[in-house]
């Protein structure tokens, strides 16, 4: 059966974007490069909210982009995308707009043949994925860095979750991957 990935860079302290949305703290090297390339291998489907869908979802990189950026989104933008939005029924690119019944539509895709489920994010799609219970791992990269305040990973949840770790690893650069298959209750 398929799974609902969540993979995305957090700060220490918890943080998915500094206080004004910026990213620039994110630790990128060939590394982290290498793992979220091998990553894609094993999804074909993108889970995104709306704002990060439109900011994200059509990404192209330019002519003079990284050889990474080349390959990621040459990869990820040829795979399906749905896109979670309470106040747009159309988007631009391939997207397809999923406006109510996110449980049955994700626990149809599971059963589907095909690879995992990305769970992009943002976070308030983060949080509704957490508070229905439909995220089975979560593969987060630990940046060397204290943020402070920003736009926080979890909040709002309803429910405690028990999470069992599967795998740990470290870089060079600082960063620490940890891996949770969820427990479902």
């Amino acid at each position: 059966m398929r799974k609902v990935i969540l993979n995305l860079a957090v700060s220490l302290d918890g943080f998915i974007e500094g206080p004004n949305k910026e990213i620039d703290w994110i630790v990128f090297d060939e590394e982290g490069g290498d793992t979220l390339i091998n990553f894609v291998e094993e999804i074909d489907t993108v889970l995104y909210g709306r704002i990060s869908y439109e900011a994200w979802g059509n990404y192209t990189p330019p002519e003079d982009g990284t050889a990474f950026e080349k390959a990621f989104y040459g990869k990820t933008n040829a795979m399906t995308k749905y896109v979670f939005s309470t106040t747009k029924d159309k988007v631009e690119g391939s997207g397809i707009v999923v406006n109510d019944n996110i449980a049955s539509l994700i626990h149809t895709l599971k059963q589907q043949p095909g690879k995992h489920l990305w769970l992009y994010g943002g976070a308030s799609l983060i949080t509704t994925f957490m508070n229905l219970n439909l995220v089975d791992e979560l593969r987060l990269a630990v940046m060397p860095v204290v943020l402070a305040s920003g736009n926080a990973l979890f909040k709002n949840l309803t429910h405690q979750t028990k999470l069992q770790l599967i795998k740990t690893a470290s870089g060079k650069s600082g960063v620490v991957e940890l891996w949770y298959k969820v427990l479902k209750q």
